[in-house]
């Protein structure tokens, strides 16, 4: 008998289709998962139309029940059948809106963004809508809904599209223009998919709570299928500085990188390029560069052979060159992170910290902290952990986090801050940057960089210190009136014996009033209010 040859069969998959296949490393892993990442992948889309562009957001999200429902998605050589509810989520924004050329891609096409430059924004893969899109096109068979119009435009666009996931490309089912009559300017987006609101509604409400806090300057409206309603009101005008877009820094570059940049760039010579194409390079550093290569300033930078270009990288990582700035960044500053915590979480106290801009592999980063204790916060054996990186709120995958390692109770000593076992504490660490270290796709949890760690821990700590002053603080007034107290009972006796020795000079009552005004005096100098009032609070 002849041996039997198999032969394997190659093809290629389009984005579209690679994701279809593999959801779940994009966060939609379940109907549940599903529909919060829908929710986040919508809101993260209202925010960066916005602030970015120095806009006071006024997002609406609105998730509706619309029924049981089902499709069977097709492709390849797979099939799967969903069933389940049926949802609509939609998130309406005040941000720029967007050129009716681009919708159909907007929306349609995988790995076709605003955002693949270096600029820090929330998304960055490129996926965010598009994958709620494809996800509810392949569970329910319907297409998404976009109404946009665009600052000063006098029209408004309507568009429903879908995706060819074959070759990953928009499909446009529906397309029409309408005469504006009103100043709104932004973008609407309608996705229907299959969810679970009974297994996702608490990370969705978390997650829409978690992005007031970190954004007090915004207006929130949530309305969920049971029709409750939460509404975030701004509480002040004050804006983080918009994101910029950067050169890329030195240290930042591979052979890869730098190989597209030499041929995409109209610089005439080597020198011109490393000044032009770079940040923080002037014409000693580039010399000093190219020197080190063992190149020449007016070589054309088209023209450098592969092994030129790794002597390059090389003498770039070998010089010294001044880190990034991180002023190009959007942080929120430790007044609006305060704020977002009182707003929200009601606490007795809260702090912040701004830390100064670090660098890892070239890429600036800012980390900042808050923390909030008491009030209407519950009391727990751990810290309700807020996780945030560039302003998204992370929820999932809370364990694999490097900052989950840093304040975890296990690892982070509470007790040398006055912080006991059982206490009503939330910690806040935001990381902004133009290349967060996510471990995934889901961008959900921070990779432990040592870089990032290093200042997450410093972060952590300025804040744990400011709670700890506080609370000393606290304890020394609580002492200093339980003493005052204790004092204020023998007021009555000590002024009875004054009397007495005045020979009825002087009235008891006023005695007993003069009194008092020196325990005042001594509360007053610990901040603390009137005896009187202090006995009240106390009863």
């Amino acid at each position: 008998m002849g041996e039997v040859v198999s032969v394997e069969k190659f093809k290629a998959l389009s984005p579209s289709e690679f994701f279809y296949r593999n959801k779940e490393i994009a966060g939609f892993s379940n109907p549940a998962r599903a529909l919060y990442q829908t929710v986040r992948e919508l809101v993260e889309n209202a925010l960066d139309a916005t602030d970015t562009h120095y806009i006071l957001p006024d997002v609406k999200v609105v998730i509706r029940s619309e029924g049981v429902g089902g499709s069977t998605g097709v492709v390849a050589d797979e099939s799967e059948s969903y069933e389940g509810v049926l949802y609509s989520v939609q998130v309406e924004d005040n941000g720029i809106g967007l050129p009716p050329q681009h919708v159909p891609r907007a929306f349609g096409q995988l790995l076709y963004s605003s955002k693949y430059v270096l600029r820090q924004s929330r998304g960055m893969f490129g996926l965010g809508a598009k994958m709620a899109i494809l996800y509810g096109q392949i569970t329910t068979g319907r297409p998404a809904e976009v109404i946009t119009s665009q600052i000063l435009s006098k029209k408004i666009y309507y568009f429903k599209v879908s995706i060819d996931i074959a070759s990953n490309s928009p499909i446009i089912h529906e397309y029409s223009i309408l005469a504006k009559n009103s100043d709104w300017h932004g973008t609407t987006v309608r996705v229907y998919l299959i969810g679970d609101w009974q297994r996702s509604k608490q990370k969705i409400h978390d997650y829409v709570r978690r992005t007031a806090i970190i954004a007090p300057y915004a207006n929130i409206y949530f309305e969920d299928p049971e029709g409750n309603i939460l509404m975030f009101k701004r509480s002040t005008e004050e804006m983080p500085v918009p994101p910029r877009e950067v050169k890329p820094h030195p240290y930042g570059v591979d052979v890869e990188l730098l190989k597209r940049m030499l041929s995409d760039t109209t610089a005439e010579t080597l020198k011109d390029f490393l000044v032009n194409e770079f940040q923080n390079v002037g014409e000693l550093t580039a010399l000093k560069i190219i020197e080190g290569a063992g190149l020449k300033p007016d070589l054309k930078p088209s023209e450098l052979k592969l092994n030129e270009i790794n002597e390059l990288i090389k003498s770039i990582k070998a010089t010294k060159i001044k880190a990034p700035s991180g002023r190009h960044l959007s942080f929120l500053g430790e007044k609006l992170i305060e704020l977002g915590l009182r707003e929200t979480l009601k606490p007795e106290f809260a702090a912040a910290t701004t830390r100064s801009a670090s660098v890892y592999g070239g890429h600036a980063f800012v980390v900042e902290a808050g923390i909030a204790y008491g009030g209407k916060i519950l009391q727990s054996d751990k810290p309700i952990l807020l996780r945030y990186a560039n302003k998204i709120p992370l929820l999932y995958d809370e364990s694999a986090d490097v900052i989950y390692d840093i304040v975890d109770p296990k690892k982070f000593d509470w007790s040398r801050y006055g912080v006991p076992s059982q206490s009503p504490l939330a910690v806040l660490v935001h990381v902004c940057s133009t290349k967060v270290p996510y471990k995934g796709v889901g961008k959900e949890a921070i990779a432990d960089v040592p870089e990032v760690e290093r200042e997450v821990r410093i972060a952590v700590r300025e804040v744990a210190r400011k709670l700890k002053a506080y609370l000393s603080r606290k304890a020394k007034e609580f002492e200093e009136v339980e003493r005052a107290v204790t004092i204020a009972k023998y007021i009555p006796d000590v002024s009875h014996s004054l009397f007495k020795l005045s020979d009825g000079g002087v009235k008891r009552e006023v005695l007993e009033e003069k009194l008092l005004q020196l325990l005042n005096r001594r509360l007053s100098m610990f901040k603390i209010k009137s005896l009187k009032d202090v006995v009240i609070e106390v009863s």
